[in-house]
């Protein structure tokens, strides 16, 4: 009896480590796979930064777009902005400060990152933000986007 009840231990215990060590393994793909599509990398007039994307529907569609390559227009001395090729799903708010460094969607398919801070009362739908961004100047810029 004392032989049976081991060996029935012995057998449940090593379903539970299988068990513990495949739940560990999901979990680190799931962590790894989310950071890979949180944050893509942006080269701004040759200055390497990271974009901090948004969980949301227009980041996601927006990813589907990488690797973009564009030239960016200035405006208002606060903004660089791109017409897309394509809509993309648009949840737009106003949303009254801007925060340099702020990559937003303006309408469903202006490209829009803002290198100063300032209140605005313009609608716009949130992609992401790049940290530490600095003074983009008033000319326009070259921008390649990639995962």
């Amino acid at each position: 009896m004392r032989k049976k009840y081991f060996y029935f231990l012995l057998v449940f215990m090593s379903f539970l480590l299988v068990a513990g060590c495949n739940n560990k393994n999901d979990n680190k793909e799931t962590v790894d796979s989310k950071s890979e599509v949180n944050i893509v990398k942006v080269l701004i007039n040759n200055d390497e930064y990271t974009i901090d994307l948004e969980d949301n529907e227009t980041a996601k569609a927006f990813v589907e777009l990488l690797p973009l390559k564009i030239d960016m227009k200035e405006l208002n001395g606060n903004e660089k902005y791109y017409y897309l090729n394509k809509s993309l799903p648009s949840d737009s708010s106003n949303i009254k400060k801007i925060t340099a460094g702020d990559v937003m969607l303006y309408g469903d398919d202006c490209l829009v990152i803002f290198y100063k801070s300032f209140n605005t009362s313009y609608s716009y739908t949130k992609i992401g933000h790049i940290n530490n961004l600095k003074d983009l100047g008033n000319n326009n810029v070259s921008v390649e986007i990639y995962k």
